[in-house]
């Protein structure tokens, strides 16, 4: 399974070739990204890794890190992570991370949780690495009621249930401190991409081309991501929790009781 995954995603265009410019050019990526950065607040955090972060994570986008480490099972993605200073991109699969026990203060896992069979080994391998106090944030699907063949064809087991999702991390010694929506029904336009998604990554090549080299298209465009992540912040922000479609989660590791 990992080195299907692996060929996929390091061979499928619209995944190897993302990249930190995903934030400006789409409205989901950008409102999600702004809702996280509000959600951590102003602690300092001096080592962060963003576990399957693929090309655009959220860590670059975070000023309160000292250092920061990019996972992902697809080599291409990372590239552009390795020409600057305090960067360091790692090639490997969640479930067997060759890092040292409790050497983070925050793991992110964006996208991730929902595409591994073992989300338990996955769990105890985030707390392994983690801190004590340190920090957890996973964005995942909610909800199975909403699997779609969405799901299906980008590899997804599961959507999770916030008490689901709860339980699973609470086992392994981790408070749970909050829940956050990030997309609400406006995500449902999903389901029309994946309708013909080889018709959907063609034009999502297209529209990174144009951005990046059309100052006329990158101008109005700048404008329909303004209205787009306001639109969709306010969806998440309103739309009660068994209408949220995805949900960011966020828990602290507990420090071990005293003997």
């Amino acid at each position: 399974m990992f080195s299907t995954k692996k060929i996929f995603y390091d061979h499928h265009v619209n995944f190897s070739e993302r990249s930190l410019i995903d934030y400006e050019i789409s409205p989901g990526t950008n409102a999600k990204f702004n809702l996280i950065k509000k959600q951590l607040g102003k602690r300092q955090f001096n080592r962060a890794i963003d576990i399957g972060c693929s090309g655009n994570s959220v860590l670059p986008f975070l000023d309160n890190i000292h250092q920061r480490f990019y996972l992902d099972i697809a080599r291409n993605p990372l590239n552009q992570f390795s020409h600057v200073q305090a960067n360091f991109p790692l090639v490997s699969v969640l479930e067997k991370m060759a890092l040292k026990q409790e050497s983070f203060d925050l793991v992110t896992a964006l996208d991730v949780l929902e595409h591994v069979k073992d989300d338990t080994g996955a769990i105890q391998e985030i707390y392994r690495i983690l801190k004590p106090g340190g920090i957890l944030l996973l964005y995942v699907p909610h909800r199975m009621k909403f699997y779609s063949y969405q799901d299906m064809i980008i590899g997804h087991y599961s959507r999770y249930e916030l008490q689901g999702l709860r339980n699973l991390v609470e086992l392994h010694n981790m408070e749970y401190l909050r829940y956050f929506g990030i997309y609400g029904q406006a995500m449902r336009v999903q389901l029309f991409q994946a309708a013909n998604p080889e018709q959907t990554e063609r034009k999502l090549l297209e529209l990174r081309n144009n951005y990046t080299e059309n100052p006329v298209f990158r101008k109005i465009w700048k404008k329909v991501i303004k209205f787009g992540k306001f639109w969709m912040t306010l969806d998440a922000k309103f739309q009660p929790l068994p209408q949220i479609m995805n949900i960011g989660v966020i828990f602290q590791k507990k420090n071990p009781p005293f003997i």
